[in-house]
């Protein structure tokens, strides 16, 4: 249930270690699925005679009590029978665990470079095989990959071994689209935020999502309280009945301490996609105020005494101390001008954005793969690592914001700020929005009397 007013209690730490699901989830933490692959189990609603909340119980299917499933599948002549793979798991053990006695098909598998994905067992992953009335394999299969991102959507890989009409086995590669769905969910934070979204069933994926979205209204290290709460709705991506990733967050509603923190998911028909508040305004702004996730500042803006070299010397940037290695992400849209060695700055790259603005990066341990000048970098893209190249004491990242080439104090600049949707594109945005809003309409109503954030 949504929280009103604001709390008094300590801060929750993100990190803190999850508690086990519960067979059931009292209100507020339930999970609805809009879409058209199977799902395991249903929703009942159980009303109660007292005026005690209502309790949303998630029933599912009770799992066979040997370390294999028996599988539905299209062929009414096989028996097809999965097993998830653990730790220390050998292909030996797997096989023997499923009752497979095909000769030589250990050593196929562990020898046939067609075959070689299933060299590396992963724990967590799963491993199926289908056999016939008497017992004769028909295929088996590695699922190494049951979910990944494309540029067609989410698609789930797997190889796939056949006996070869008594001539051996064949092993190939396997590629299926996975189905797309809608997904709607909410819970209320008792503990911890990644302990509230695991008793909603709400993917991890999802979770970082939102906290990144919203990392600009809402510190989810020191922010966060007893009693705050959140809806998403977001894809999920499921193959053969089974649901096998999260994909992107569409919309987000978050109350902390009182106040309501939206976004939602909007690509307008010519134009690339972002995330805007409800009332149409863009939450990435034309340039973030630091190009690292967690740091702090070491040196400001303006006159110092040099490190290395002593005396009195402008300084024009911000250091931003950090352990070597940590990633470095570029501040706004822009192009690599520069990419290189630069004299003091050490490893050094600069990015040319919109308008006379540039922004510097110094003193880089290593550059991110593949990255050269004239290549273009999206906000939040990695760019690089802090390091201690040039004249730096210890590692850490030196950043500098120009305007005209003229170094400005990134700290207390007005830094531009995204535009708004316009009117034929606003219009594209409610119709969307409305979409957003009517899955949130399933779950609990939101609060009343609570204070929508500033926008």
């Amino acid at each position: 249930m949504f929280s009103k007013g604001k709390r008094s209690s300590p801060p929750l730490d993100i990190h803190q270690p999850r508690p086990r699901r519960a067979p059931f989830i009292r209100a507020g933490l339930v999970v609805l699925a809009l879409g058209s692959f199977a799902a395991a189990g249903a929703l009942a609603v159980v009303m109660p005679s007292s005026p005690e909340p209502l309790i949303y119980q998630a029933r599912t299917a009770l799992p066979l009590p040997a370390e294999m499933t028996v599988l539905q599948t299209r062929d009414s002549q096989a028996y097809v029978s999965e097993t998830r793979i653990r730790r220390g798991d050998t292909l030996a053990a797997l096989l023997q665990r499923m009752n497979i006695n095909e000769e030589g098909l250990l050593q196929f598998l562990t020898h046939d470079k067609q075959a070689r994905s299933i060299y590396k067992l992963y724990p967590g992953r799963t491993l199926q095989a289908a056999l016939d009335a008497n017992g004769n394999l028909l295929w088996l299969r590695y699922k190494h990959t049951p979910y990944s991102e494309e540029a067609g959507g989410g698609v789930a890989r797997w190889l796939e071994v056949r006996p070869d009409g008594g001539k051996g086995f064949t092993a190939q590669e396997q590629t299926d689209q996975a189905h797309a769905q809608v997904r709607v969910a909410q819970a209320e934070i008792n503990s911890s935020l990644f302990g509230a979204s695991d008793q909603a069933g709400i993917p991890d994926s999802i979770t970082l999502q939102m906290a990144d979205i919203l990392g600009s209204k809402i510190d989810f290290l020191k922010d966060l309280r007893k009693g705050d709460s959140f809806r998403v709705v977001y894809e999920s991506y499921g193959h053969e009945g089974q649901e096998v990733g999260a994909g992107r967050l569409l919309a987000v509603e978050f109350i902390n301490q009182g106040k309501v923190h939206e976004a939602a998911w909007f690509q307008p028909d010519s134009g690339s996609g972002g995330y805007y508040d409800f009332d149409g305004k863009s939450l990435k702004g034309a340039f973030l105020r630091t190009a690292l996730k967690f740091t702090r500042i070491s040196s400001t803006f303006g006159g110092r005494r040099h490190p290395v070299h002593g005396g009195w010397r402008d300084h024009k940037g911000v250091d931003y101390a950090a352990p070597s290695g940590t990633p470095i992400h570029a501040t706004a849209d822009g192009v690599v001008e520069f990419i290189g060695r630069q004299n003091g700055y050490g490893n050094t790259i600069i990015l040319k954005h919109h308008g006379e603005f540039t922004t510097l990066y110094a003193h880089q341990s290593r550059f991110a793969a593949g990255l050269r000048k004239g290549d273009r970098v999206e906000q939040g893209q990695l760019i690089g690592y802090v390091g201690s190249t040039g004249w730096a004491t210890g590692p850490h990242l030196h950043y500098e914001f120009r305007i005209a080439q003229k170094a400005v104090d990134p700290l207390s600049v007005d830094l531009p700020v995204a535009r708004v949707l316009d009117a034929p594109q606003r219009k594209q945005f409610t119709a969307v929005l409305a979409s957003y809003q009517n899955n949130f309409a399933l779950l609990q109503p939101a609060a009343e009397g609570v204070q929508v954030a500033s926008r």
